[in-house]
């Protein structure tokens, strides 16, 4: 028993990642019974996953990424994760408090201009 895991574990070692890859592919082309097994196969998302991670952890790579800011990019998605979005209600609660001040704060802005317009006038055209 102890030979076939350590065996299993070589055969595991030396596959190729096109070979693991390509795998997923093409077992499923077999017929059983009246159909296909494709219509039921999942694809290889945990070899494509790899895949992404070896070609994005190659040098080249990640000074080009550097270079383009694509760090930056990726720690903003993480950030991004981690929020606590609102609920529709929470949102449109918050909105209609942000109208209602900005339309009363603005409305002071206007009444404060006003009145130093009309005391500026008097002021200095007198």
């Amino acid at each position: 028993m102890a030979r076939q895991i350590k065996q299993t574990q070589k055969t595991q070692d030396n596959d190729s990642l096109v070979r693991v890859f390509f795998r997923g592919f093409f077992w499923p082309l077999v017929l059983i019974g009246k159909g296909f097994t494709w219509l039921a196969h999942r694809p290889p998302l945990k070899q494509i996953g790899h895949g992404f991670r070896w070609f994005f952890r190659l040098r080249g790579i990640r000074f080009i990424g550097r270079l383009l800011g694509l760090s930056y990019l990726r720690g903003s998605w993480q950030e991004l994760k981690l929020v606590t979005w609102p609920t529709k209600r929470e949102g449109r609660r918050l909105t209609t408090a942000v109208v209602i001040f900005s339309v009363i704060f603005g409305a002071l802005i206007a009444l404060v201009d006003y009145g130093l317009d009309k005391l500026f006038k008097q002021l200095l055209l007198k």
